[in-house]
């Protein structure tokens, strides 16, 4: 085989280079976090219920967020129909922030720990600088 070694040397530094990341972070990894639902709102809560379901808020609350956004903005619509039938205003800052009024401990802690950076708060009244 033609300059077999060398080739052999080029893609064993290849795969080291490439994999690199996964070296060099290993053991580094931290657990999830888990978001405080400890609010007066919530606590007073016969039924500790969301608008949709806990699986679906954990992984599609930015769609239904974007949704709302353009519907109210675009579309001048403000009442979301949940899949239980029950009907809630669509706003961030009184419906969503109302239960969940603590932002550091329910929304920042999932947000840095995947190194999101939503743009809610462009618009909206950060919870903090309402106090």
């Amino acid at each position: 085989m033609y300059n077999a070694r060398g080739i052999l040397i080029g893609l064993c530094i290849f795969v080291a280079l490439i994999t690199s990341p996964f070296w060099f972070n290993m053991g580094k990894a931290t657990s999830a976090p888990v978001p405080s639902l400890d609010t007066p709102a919530i606590r007073q809560m016969q039924e500790k219920v969301c608008i949709e379901g806990k699986e679906f808020m954990r992984t599609q609350h930015m769609e239904l967020l974007r949704d709302w956004r353009n519907s109210v903005v675009r579309d001048g619509r403000r009442i979301y129909v949940a899949t239980d039938g029950k009907q809630y205003n669509m706003s961030l800052q009184n419906t969503c922030m109302e239960c969940h009024s603590n932002k550091e401990e329910f929304c920042d802690v999932c947000h840095e720990y995947a190194s999101v950076k939503p743009d809610c708060w462009t618009c909206h009244v950060d919870p903090k600088e309402a106090n």
